[in-house]
């Protein structure tokens, strides 16, 4: 029998039938009024995920994308941008900044840390910056940051704040408006259950002061553009037609579910996740006051190579786990339970991952983990 492949990777994550199903309809044309009744049904869930009353603009792109918009939207050449780095992705944004020609200012809080509020109003206070930048969920190191503390501070010293919410958004509580920020990104990938291909940008009024007013180059991943196709509920260029009916009915399915259901769901699968690495003997990347609810970063065994373990899950289970980036990889590897997972996937997974501990010589009793987890889920897990 040909084996399942059982994505626990922080994206791309597993796609509901029901999504995979409205992919596979026929097209419809995108410069039709059809199309138009999409997207303007889409931008109106999107708000709600979003928590915020700005338009949302759905670019044909990665998160990366995404990413880049804000920041060639926003930021000219010499502007001063500080950047809050606690892994690749934070990371990543300073590097679009910087070829973007700003006046970076990284500030690291080291891989497996989240960011220090108290270390960024310090900076706030003594430079005048024109854009902070932050990731929201650093996938890489497992950790999440306290986007509204960094927001109340952008507000307070008058920098705009971006917002890399590729990995969070649907996944995880975050209210654009209310947290004061300026431009939030995310993509189709990830919590939001829909296959790689889709970049989402809120845009605050204060952003747009900033965008208006930008001297860097800016075609395909113009917002203005973006902007003024919206008013007729359509894009700048050709869109990527089926993930956006596919995006229609994810976001149905996360709104009936209740977004408050959703994000209680995503931290009970972390407790039992975390519960069952200890109950293992094995160590947390990240502490438990900042650990992601939608993936697990696990150290592997002293002497161990984790993306050794990683094969053999993969090749004899199909359960593909996600490995150690940069300094970490090998010696990490991370447990998504993002998106369209539920407790037999994660049970499952769970499962098999005490069986390849064993088969590499880890003093594992069968069944510690797993119970650990269902222990967790069974009480509804604690503090959802």
């Amino acid at each position: 029998m040909a084996k399942k492949m059982r994505l626990f990777i922080p994206g791309p994550t597993p796609v509901p039938p029901q999504v995979a199903e409205a992919m596979a309809r026929p097209l419809i044309g995108h410069r039709t009024q059809e199309f138009a009744d999409l997207y303007r049904r889409l931008e109106e869930k999107l708000r709600k995920v979003f928590g915020t009353q700005n338009e949302v603009y759905v670019l044909t792109c990665s998160g990366t994308g995404g990413m880049e918009a804000a920041v060639a939207n926003v930021v000219n050449p010499g502007d001063r941008v500080l950047a809050l780095v606690t892994g690749k992705f934070g990371e990543r944004f300073a590097e679009l900044a910087k070829i973007y020609g700003a006046a970076v200012d990284a500030l690291e809080f080291g891989w497996g840390n989240p960011v220090d509020v108290a270390l960024v109003e310090a900076r706030l206070k003594s430079q005048k910056y024109k854009a902070v930048l932050a990731t929201h969920n650093e996938t890489s190191t497992t950790v999440v940051n306290d986007i509204r503390a960094i927001g109340e501070l952008t507000r307070r010293y008058g920098a705009l704040l971006l917002v890399d919410a590729v990995s969070s958004l649907g996944g995880i509580e975050i209210e654009a408006d209310a947290w004061g920020v300026d431009i939030l990104v995310t993509a189709s990938q990830k919590a939001l259950m829909v296959p790689p291909g889709l970049a989402m940008v809120s845009v605050s009024p204060r952003a747009w002061e900033a965008i208006n007013e930008g001297r860097a180059p800016r075609y395909y991943l113009s917002l203005p553009a973006a902007k003024k196709s919206l008013t007729k509920f359509n894009t700048p260029y050709t869109p990527a037609v089926s993930l956006f009916a596919g995006l229609d009915v994810a976001l149905d399915m996360i709104l009936d579910e209740g977004l408050e259901n959703v994000y209680a769901r995503h931290r009970i699968f972390a407790q039992a996740t975390r519960a069952a690495v200890r109950a293992l003997g094995l160590k947390l990347l990240a502490p438990d006051a900042c650990a992601s609810p939608v993936v697990t970063g696990v150290w592997a065994p002293e002497g161990m190579n984790a993306d050794d373990l990683r094969r053999l899950l993969l090749k004899e289970y199909g359960v593909l786990l996600a490995g150690g980036q940069a300094q970490l990889k090998g010696r990490i590897f991370r447990i998504s339970h993002m998106g369209y997972i539920d407790a037999v996937d994660l049970l499952g997974a769970l499962g098999v991952l005490e069986i390849g501990l064993q088969k590499f010589g880890y003093p594992v009793t069968l069944g510690a983990g797993v119970a650990a987890a269902q222990a967790v889920l069974a009480g509804g897990g604690q503090d959802v």
